[in-house]
């Protein structure tokens, strides 16, 4: 097996990702893995030829997933067809991926939705065989990866190849402490505002680094979005093709600079603060700690090296994109208000190509708007809503989840 700096702890950068798969430890039957795939610190993974509609969600357990879709599937839908296939508002699907995986004994492997998925409000995890937990993948485990796929807002579009989650792995222990947090931040400000360093007795630890809400925009031009009820369907692999406003309402603040979030409506808003994620660094959004507030902070979790990241400034830094639900009651949020947690890792060694860099891809390198690529609208703009008459009134309550950059 090549070198992957075994005795090294970390995440696997792009070049190893690369011998990864050279190696056989990342593979897909009878096809090669696009090099565009593989990201500065993960690698996208691809959906395969069917969807199985099931009749709930699964662990496997002591079960191969096979198994379980057998015993839990109702019909299955053909991916491979040119126009793909429809995916319903709030009905489950297991999508085998085309990737597989063989780790050695002391990687591991976690998955995460894309950012563009989880704007989207597309519920995703990814299950394994005799899996005890979603998205976590353990050392040494070999065989196929299965998406479960469930669209909260929107009917969505997918075809076979289409990526909508995120693979990383890992040797050792990689995750920083909030010592090593604070030291980084010193060393390399990992978050700013407007950008000057955010103070060290201003940052907020608690086995990660907490970012707050801007809710401060100016009046009119709104603060973010909320999904609406009964949209058209939504083609996940076209970019920019979608009217915004079919699909979602304005966000605008009220007195006080808070919005009340209305219970399990879906909202996208941006954070007060600005991420730069170095190098050497990668970041996760974790799930958020319900003792904060009944939300539900984190579809999409990965922060690749070079987010927000500038050479030649030591605090450029991108402000975040949140994806936020309220829960069973309404709840008020207010501007700078906490609301979701990042954590960080230890790459093995920088990778060779970063986030935002000419010609990766990254769609939200210096981002301020919140809408996902599949929505036709430019950056840095919240168009007037439509009028009343044409698509309803814009309600004023919002609601507020986290999303990763990946």
């Amino acid at each position: 097996m090549v070198d992957l700096f075994p005795d090294k702890d970390g995440v696997l950068p792009n070049q190893h990702l690369e011998k990864a798969i050279s190696e056989g430890i990342i593979s897909a039957s009878d096809e090669e893995i696009p090099a565009a795939n593989i990201q500065p610190a993960s690698l996208d993974l691809r959906l395969g030829d069917v969807a199985h509609r099931i009749q709930c969600s699964f662990l496997p357990g002591q079960h191969k997933v096979e198994d379980r879709l057998r015993e839990l599937g109702k019909y299955q839908l053909d991916l491979t067809d040119p126009d793909g296939a429809v995916l319903e508002v709030g009905l489950p699907y297991v999508i085998p991926l085309m990737e597989r995986l063989h780790l050695p004994n002391r990687m591991r492997a976690r998955a995460n939705p894309k950012s563009s998925t989880g704007r989207a409000d597309v519920f995703t995890r990814v299950i394994t065989d005799h899996g005890p937990r979603f998205d976590d993948i353990r050392t040494g485990y070999a065989g196929r990866l299965y998406l479960e796929v469930v669209p909260l807002s929107f009917p969505i579009r997918v075809r076979r190849g289409l990526t909508l989650n995120q693979l990383r792995l890992s040797v050792g222990e990689s995750a920083l402490s909030d010592t090593d947090i604070r030291k980084e931040h010193a060393k390399s400000p990992l978050l700013s505002v407007n950008g000057k360093p955010v103070g060290p007795t201003k940052l907020q630890l608690s086995s990660g680094l907490f970012l707050g809400l801007n809710l401060r925009g100016p009046k009119g031009r709104g603060v973010g979005w909320r999904a609406r009820g009964s949209a058209p369907l939504l083609d996940l692999s076209r970019s920019g093709a979608s009217d915004p406003h079919l699909f979602w309402d304005k966000v605008t603040r009220e007195e006080g600079d808070r919005i009340v979030l209305q219970p399990n409506s879906f909202y996208l808003l941006m954070s007060h603060e600005e991420v730069t994620i170095p190098p050497h660094l990668a970041a996760e959004m974790a799930a958020y700690d319900p003792t904060s507030g009944e939300l539900r902070t984190h579809y999409a979790g990965f922060f690749d090296p070079g987010f927000g990241y500038n050479a030649e400034q030591r605090a450029a830094g991108s402000t975040a994109a949140l994806e936020v639900r309220a829960h069973d009651v309404a709840f008020m949020i207010e501007h700078r208000q906490p609301v979701c947690k990042l954590t960080f890792e230890r790459m093995q060694e920088p990778p060779t190509m970063l986030y935002g860099e000419g010609g990766l891809g990254s769609n939200y390198q210096g981002q301020t708007e919140t809408l996902g690529k599949h929505f036709r609208i430019e950056r840095g703009e919240i168009p007037p809503a439509p009028a009343a008459s044409d698509h309803g009134t814009v309600p004023e309550s919002e609601q507020l989840e986290f999303a990763g950059e990946g």
